[in-house]
């Protein structure tokens, strides 16, 4: 069994940070990509960054702000997000592609989401 847990999300004003992280815990041969996604109320579930085979690919509306890092060792995924706008108030989730065996597929996994809201 695979779980992502995230963490770090909360209330920030116009123009502050945050961190994110993600720790993806069970049986874990290997990870392949991690990323983050955001769902506001009434909109879609999108991307916003994700690492996948050595790069590291943003959505338009959050490249310069955010960043993501991972620590291959712990299996954690880090979303650093600077100069947060109202319009990243959403659920922020973690995806990940995780190996449990050498000799099973990689397979997607979704964290529950924690809550980010920017407002003054």
């Amino acid at each position: 069994q695979v779980q992502l847990v995230e963490s770090g999300g909360g209330l920030v004003q116009p123009g502050g940070s945050l961190r994110l992280s993600c720790v993806a815990s069970g049986t874990i041969f290997s990870t392949n990509a991690m990323g983050w996604y955001r769902q506001a109320p009434g909109k879609q579930r999108e991307l916003v960054g994700i690492s996948r085979g050595g790069d590291t690919n943003y959505a338009d509306s959050v490249k310069g702000r955010f960043t993501i890092s991972r620590d291959a060792a712990k299996n954690t995924v880090y979303l650093q997000m600077d100069g947060l706008k109202p319009e990243d108030t959403a659920v922020y989730y973690c995806n990940a592609e995780v190996r449990a065996h050498w000799y099973t597929p990689y397979n997607a996994y979704w964290g529950q989401g924690t809550q980010v809201t920017v407002s003054s």
